[in-house]
This record gives structure tokens, sequence and C-alpha cells, in this order.
């Protein structure tokens, strides 16, 4: 076998920011070697079964040392593995990328250079300050403020980066500040010269110190700001109060928990981090189709097939491909769908909706149903365990309903300590459900935890009053029962208030 590594930069946090060419390397990796700066959620992209090691980095803790790290890339890649070592920023801007490379090379082995977005433009582009501008700056210079410890003395040319260059950033710097404020003084910059530190860049917990030269290390030292940050020095940095998009949005800094199935956890998260807030994933069940459900009445054809999930369509139609049958066979009945999701569901398997109600629950869907049913025959393709009111009141007017189980939903065993650690020390702002069946699967994996302090979001009513019969305060409840309805009922809820 042939190995290979890639260094893949995984840009500064965001994890939309990873390239195209990262995200490839990264799901077909047999090994990715991680650090601390690459956002663990883009881990949910490598291949279940993936070997995953940590090897990150911080002041006085390192989990290896550059050397070991050296060692372990090419052991694996001498195996044969597809090696993803996936590094924070850009490998090659002050991420010890180059040296992995040599390490590499001088081995024999294949390597391949998989260019991030570095935090040195992005974080401060994420703080609302460019680090260019044609009416202010038409020069900048990035500077690791840990320069190579065995080096005799700095190498830094403080006189030519201090009045050479319009606009200064430093990696890494917070700790040195005092004394990158103090060499850039000594060098012939004016203590008023705009500045800005920003810590934890692109994330939802992103904190921006702003202020001068001549005050901005007391400023950091008041806001108790730590690393990982950026430091910008120069007349850009004035910018902010007018460019400033990311730390204004209506969820930013709030940290959200998703219980949802992890393969439908994509939209919902998507949503959230677009307003500002931080997605976190804990999945309380998995949706596991049934095998062989009872497709037999399709032989006699059916007037309406009723969708109430986005489950229900996909299960549905792989059922129907596993008996050997296809879409053909419910061509002759009308589709209705329940939601705008499940519509959209529906559409993507090559059927046409014709009836969406207003509101999804079972009275309003009865209620707004486009013709009467007397005399017609229902499939209801659906979970095992459901709400029997829809089918009920079908019945009760004449109609022959079918209720055919095509999923259920199961407990999901995928390791959450983390998520425990993070409820129980209130480092989580919001929990969300988007059935009933999340809130049942929540309570038996996170038992006796107190949740008083957290804002429990429900998709809908029934949802919601699952919630508070088991104990929960229900603090929002969405108004439209979908993936935007939640997050719209989330942004009133901590919009502030007018006075």
């Amino acid at each position: 076998m042939t190995g290979r590594a890639y260094l893949v930069g995984a840009g500064p946090g965001d994890p939309e920011l990873l390239t195209l060419k990262g995200l490839r390397a990264l799901q077909e990796a047999d090994v990715v070697i991680y650090d601390r700066l690459a956002n663990p959620r883009l881990l949910e992209f490598a291949r279940p079964q993936a070997e995953r090691i940590y090897v990150g980095k911080e002041a006085q803790r390192h989990a290896m040392t550059q050397e070991e790290i050296n060692a372990l890339l090419v052991e694996r890649v001498q195996q044969g593995s597809l090696v993803c070592r996936l590094k924070g920023g850009d490998p090659f801007v002050f991420g010890r990328g180059g040296e992995e490379a040599e390490a590499l090379t001088a081995a024999g082995l294949r390597w391949e250079y998989v260019p991030g977005v570095t935090s040195a433009i992005s974080v401060p582009g994420y703080a609302g300050i460019p680090v260019t501008h044609r009416g202010l700056c038409s020069t900048f210079a990035v500077v690791t403020a840990h320069e190579d410890p065995t080096k005799p003395e700095s190498t830094i040319r403080w006189k030519h980066l201090a009045d050479g260059v319009d606009t200064l950033v430093f990696l890494m710097g917070v700790e040195r500040l005092p004394r990158i404020v103090e060499l850039l003084l000594e060098h012939g910059r004016s203590p008023e010269t705009p500045a800005a530190v920003i810590s934890w860049g692109t994330y939802s917990r992103q904190r921006t110190v702003e202020g001068t030269l001549a005050d901005i290390v007391s400023r950091c030292e008041a806001a108790g700001l730590n690393p990982p940050a950026v430091t910008l020095v120069g007349e850009v940095a004035a910018l902010r109060d007018r460019l400033r998009w990311f730390d204004n949005r209506p969820l930013f800094g709030k940290r959200v928990l998703i219980t949802r199935p992890r393969e439908q956890a994509g939209e919902l998260a998507r949503r959230i981090e677009s307003c500002g807030g931080e997605a976190l994933l804990a999945p309380s069940i998995r949706i596991q189709p049934i095998p062989n459900p009872d497709l037999s009445g399709l032989a006699q054809g059916y007037d309406w097939v009723v969708f109430t999930s986005v489950n229900g369509v996909q299960c549905f139609r792989n059922a129907l491909r596993a008996s050997g049958f296809d879409l053909r066979r419910v061509g002759g009945a009308r589709i209705a769908a329940i939601g705008p999701e499940t519509a959209r569901a529906v559409e993507s398997a090559g059927l046409a909706v014709d009836f969406v109600p207003s509101r999804f629950v079972a009275e309003q869907v009865a209620e707004e149903f486009p013709e009467p049913l007397s005399g017609k025959r229902v499939l209801l393709p659906r979970a095992r365990v459901a709400r029997e009111l829809l089918p009920e009141l079908w019945r009760q007017v004449g109609a022959t309903v079918d209720v055919v189980p095509v999923y259920e939903s199961v407990p999901d065993e995928s390791d959450v300590e983390e998520i425990r650690e993070q409820l129980q020390s209130g480092e989580i702002d919001v929990v969300t459900f988007t059935a009933s069946s999340t809130v049942e699967g929540f309570l038996r994996r996170f038992r006796n935890l107190d949740l008083s302090q957290i804002v429990v979001a429900c998709i809908g009513p029934i949802t919601a009053d699952t919630a508070r019969k088991a104990g929960l305060r229900v603090d929002v409840v969405a108004e439209e029962f979908t993936v935007n309805g939640l997050v719209e009922a989330l942004e009133a809820h901590f919009a502030p208030i007018d006075t």
C-alpha cells in the first residue's frame, strides 16, 4: 500500500471555512491527526472507522511534542494510511507545517499541502476589521509572537515593522502583548494607534477588546482575555464600529445543544450558526428503519399517501426499493405532507405534493384536508410510536386508514461525556427538542441534571407538552413547527427588550 499525508488547513474555527479540498481529504482519510485549534465539529466529516488522534498544544501542556508529531505522521504514512493532518488556520502560516513536510520528505513519503483560511486575516475580518483598506492601509504584516526559543535572539526587525508597515497582525500574542506594545512604542509607533485583540475569532465565543497602543494592555487585563487570540495594530482597527457584522447577530454567544438525530442535525446547526450561535450535537435518538414493513395494501391502491416527517419519506422510499417496488406504486395517489421540510423531502423523491396544512397538528390537518375522506383509502407511513389522533379522526368519517410503521426512534449510545460536563458547568445556554422522542431520549441519557438555568426550546406544542410532563420548564415554543420557526423563536426570546 502507498500512504500519503495531506497537511490540511482547518481554518480559524468556523467549520464552514474549511476548503472543498480539505473536506475531501478529511472524508477519505484513514487517520485524522488534529490539533487544538481545529474545530472538533470537523471530525464529524471523517469516516466512522477513521482513527482520530489528538496532538494539541497549549502553553506548558502538549499532548505531543512537535518531534513526536512528525514521527507519528511518518509512521502512519509508512503503514500505508491516508493521513489528514488537520491544523488550525493555514499549515504554512506559523503552523509548523513546514517542519512536518520536511519530516515526510526526508522519509521519502508522499504529501500534499492543502491551504487553509489563515486567522491572520479572517479573525480581524470577523471582528469587522479589514486588514487593508484603500483609504487607510496599503501594507500589512503577519508576525508570530512565539519565535523559536532556541534562537540566540529575536530576528524580528521591530524598527521596520513599527514605522514601515500600516497594519500589523500578531498571532499567539496575548501573553506577550505588553512586550509587543513596548517594542512598537520604543521604535516609533504612536501611542494613539488604534489596536484590537480578538479571542476565539470566528467562534460564537469570540470576544474583542478595542483600544490604542496606550491602553490596550490594561483593557485586555481588565477583560480577562485569554488565548487563542489575534492582535491587530493599525488605523483599520477603528473601522470596527462601522463594519461590525459577526458578533452583533441575534444568537451570538449562545451555545445551543441539538438533540435530534445526527443525520438530521445539519440544517438546524447551520441556521443557529448563521444567527451567530454555536451548535453542539448530542443526538438523543437515532432513526432505525423497520425491516420488511407491510406494503401489501399498495396492490389495491390508495387515494392519499400522507407523510408526517422527513424520516417517513426516506424510510418509505427505501422500503419500496427493498420490496422491489418504486415510486410508481403510489403514482395514482395524491400526496399530503405535514410541514414544509417534509414537503421538500417528498419533492426531492420525485413526487408532487398536493396538500400542506397551515399548521402541523392533527386537528388542523383533519380540518383543512382538501376533500372529504369518506370511502377513501389512506396510507400513513410513519414512526412505530406516534399519536393515534389523526388516523382515528379519519376513520370516524369513514376512511380506510392503513398505518404502516417504516421506522422507529431508538436511543443513541454515542459518547456524550463532554456534553454532560458542559451541561453541569453551565457552559450550554439552550437545549432544543424537535420531537417528543428527543425529549425522552435526552432524559434517558442525562438523568438527574439540573436544567433550571438552561433555556429549553421546543419545536411545537406536542413536544413542549412531553417536556413539561417530564418535569422540564419550557421557555420557548415555536409558532411555526419547523427548524426555521424554532430558530426564529429563539431569536425573539433573546432579542433585547426595548426600554
